[in-house]
């Protein structure tokens, strides 16, 4: 049986919450998703009678998501949670997919997401920062839409100028709490000489924080990020293969 989530060709369904993420960069949001499988099934749910939602209406066809009409019945309530619950237990007891991904910043889908990785799906979460605790605890992978915002942006400015451009503030800052999370992942990980095989470390960290992503903090990569806390022997092994080489940690 395949390992959820070790596989980069996971057939994926993509389900949105209109009323609870932004439209825009919709793109580069589906293009991170294809770093973590084939998005097989892309539905958004809303009711599209409403001026609020209009802005979706444009990137629809562009990025060929289905859009599913939930009335509102009751004043206050967002009836297309419900739409979206169903639709991802009918696809789940189909077995047409491997995982899940579901860009809300609505703790309404934590029971969801708990279900879905019970039954053995991957769950990754998309959202934006203000996403309550529960539901990105309940996914195995949560990430921040700001942070695709910003990847975007700094791209489209070097498009079209060779200015400097002026740092985009970070999420969160490498505070205490993020150097002894890593710092345990690594002991957590070493062998019996300390060192620990940093393609195993992202991955580990993630079971404990399914939000952790290096760039939260300002850095494109986990490698930067650990070299910017200044806390771990760095050791670039030969592999023999294409000139590949394996990078172990080791605390100083």
């Amino acid at each position: 049986m395949k390992k959820k989530g070790d596989m980069k060709d996971d057939k994926l369904a993509v389900l949105i919450d209109a009323d609870n993420v932004p439209y825009a960069h919709v793109k580069e949001m589906l293009e991170e998703i294809s770093k973590n499988g084939t998005p097989t099934i892309k539905r958004i749910y809303a009711d599209w009678t409403k001026p609020t939602v209009s802005g979706w209406k444009s990137v629809l066809l562009e990025n060929a998501i289905t859009p599913i009409q939930q009335y509102s019945y009751t004043t206050g309530k967002n009836s297309s949670d419900s739409a979206l619950i169903i639709d991802a237990m009918d696809i789940l007891y189909s077995e047409k997919v491997d995982g899940f991904c579901i860009v809300s910043s609505d703790s309404d889908f934590t029971r969801l997401a708990t279900r879905l990785r019970e039954a053995g799906m991957l769950v990754i979460g998309f959202g934006e920062k203000k996403t309550p605790k529960p539901f990105i605890s309940a996914c195995d992978k949560f990430i921040y839409l700001e942070i695709l915002k910003t990847s975007s942006q700094e791209t489209s400015v070097t498009k079209q100028t060779s200015k400097p451009k002026e740092k985009q503030e970070p999420l969160s800052k490498v505070d205490a709490k993020t150097i002894k999370l890593i710092t345990e992942s690594v002991n957590d990980l070493a062998d019996e000489s300390g060192w620990a095989f940093l393609g195993d470390l992202g991955n580990f960290i993630l079971k404990k924080k399914p939000e952790f992503d290096p760039r939260n903090y300002g850095f494109p990569k986990l490698l930067p990020l650990i070299k910017n806390i200044d806390k771990f022997k760095i050791d670039e092994r030969e592999t023999g293969v294409n000139n590949i080489r394996h990078i172990y940690l080791k605390q100083k």
